[in-house]
């Protein structure tokens, strides 16, 4: 069965979602990056997304990304529409990906920020990485220089991170500093290992 030694990797946005797999990749973990894989394939489909937006959303072969997310955050039809597209591809890749990875009998981690939102994958252990609401609009205008009301419409585009938080099989707490996750890395990672022994 796909995902058998799979453990999701969730969270919000601005949550620490990157800076928790940096430390799962130097504890021995491997990784399928979801982002990464959407990434190749939104670009992969420029010819699509340019039949669906426009021209001026991809440039030299590329998927113009800020651009297409300023539009679909704001739309919920077009992000539809979108998702529509890509989410069945990376499945896909992902599931192929998976396949190999549970041959070795040992757990690894599938980073899929919008695992809840999605729904696709049946995979039973889920890691949310969690910080307050606050915490991530503060984080999400600092990163990416989004005024308040563009970084709420990110965050409130996705289900609410307490919601996420509940129905966790592992909580990595960053609301800290990076020492404190660390910590939290370390701890939740030991609790994985000892249950796959």
């Amino acid at each position: 069965m796909s995902f058998s030694y799979a453990v999701a990797l969730t969270g919000g946005i601005a949550t620490g979602k990157s800076t928790v797999i940096k430390q799962l990749l130097l504890s021995g973990f491997r990784i399928i990056d979801a982002d990464k894989i959407a990434h190749e394939v939104l670009d992969s489909q420029s010819d699509k997304i340019k039949k669906m937006f426009g021209e001026s959303f991809v440039k030299d072969g590329k998927v113009e990304r800020k651009k297409l997310g300023a539009i679909v955050f704001a739309d919920k039809q077009k992000r539809r529409e979108l998702e529509s597209l890509l989410h069945p591809i990376i499945y896909k890749h992902i599931k192929e990906m998976a396949d190999k990875l549970d041959k070795r009998a040992e757990p690894y981690i599938v980073d899929i920020p919008l695992f809840y939102e999605g729904g696709h994958y049946a995979i039973e252990n889920v890691i949310v990485v969690y910080a307050t609401q606050e915490q991530q609009l503060e984080r999400l205008m600092q990163r990416d220089q989004y005024s308040k009301d563009e970084a709420f419409r990110r965050i409130d585009s996705q289900i609410d991170i307490d919601t996420k938080r509940d129905n966790a099989s592992y909580i990595i707490d960053n609301r800290g500093n990076l020492k404190q996750l660390e910590i939290e890395v370390n701890r939740v990672k030991d609790e994985i290992l000892r249950e796959h022994i």
